[in-house]
């Protein structure tokens, strides 16, 4: 089968490629760097020809609720009108856990993308999965006051996303099922903890203090707002197992 992934070049989207080709499928990366302009539509067309699925994976580093709809808006609704107008059979699109819990920012942006996936003619099928393991690796990065990497608390459970990308993979070579289950982690853990966990991996040797960030997102992810509930699906590797992964640490 010939499926499409956009965003196959990201944090999730290379798993999905993997698993896709490993059980025999053709994945179609759609990204700027393979000629394609999700935004704009640019290059769709063809990229599409013979895709029976497409798995959004796609996204954007905008933290402002603004911003991220307006991304999702026409990225997504690029990939719903090429997919109505050469009657390809169904989207997968990865969401958020929590997302209508706590609708800020970012997440403001996935939610609206879930609206204008449910709203369209094409036959989809959503998946929401936790915040990944990577994500301790990116806040590292990315979280710091001048020299110093603090880590922000919150909890989470969170997924290795390879996981997720199997079951995206899974789900797109099958019928449109609507909402499925939620996908989380083996457990919950703390976010600060993971973030102090992965520096000492790193060679870091310094101080990584645990702090609380501003504004409502991570308001409600400390209260818990982003954890999965009782019917969710659950993945089998641990946040301290896939820290001692080097092929997954060297693919994040």
């Amino acid at each position: 089968m010939r499926i499409a992934v956009a965003g196959g070049t990201g944090a999730v989207g290379v798993h999905v490629v993997d698993a896709l080709r490993s059980d025999g499928h053709e994945p179609v990366v759609l990204s700027r760097s393979r000629g394609t302009d999700l935004t704009t539509g640019s290059g769709l067309t063809a990229a599409l020809e013979g895709v029976e699925a497409i798995v959004d994976v796609a996204n954007v580093s905008a933290l402002s609720a603004e911003a991220a709809t307006r991304f999702f808006h026409a990225a997504t609704g690029s990939l719903l009108d090429a997919a109505q107008r050469l009657g390809i059979a169904r989207l997968v699109v990865l969401s958020i856990v929590g997302i209508d819990r706590m609708p800020h920012d970012y997440y403001a942006g996935k939610l609206a993308q879930e609206r204008l996936v449910e709203a369209g003619d094409v036959p989809w099928t959503i998946l929401r999965a936790t915040q990944f393991h990577e994500f301790a690796a990116q806040l590292y990065d990315r979280a710091t006051l001048g020299p110093l990497h603090v880590a922000p608390r919150a909890r989470v459970q969170p997924i290795a996303a390879r996981e997720v990308g199997a079951r995206l993979a899974q789900l797109a070579t099958g019928p449109a099922r609507g909402r499925v289950a939620d996908l989380a982690g083996p457990r919950e853990e703390r976010l600060d903890e993971m973030v102090k966990a992965y520096a000492r991996r790193a060679g870091h040797r310094g101080w990584v203090p645990s702090v609380s960030l501003p504004g409502a997102q991570m308001k409600a992810m400390r209260a818990g707002l982003g954890l999965p509930g009782p019917g969710a699906d659950r993945g089998t590797l641990s946040f301290a197992d896939w820290l001692e992964d080097s092929a997954d640490l060297a693919r994040r």
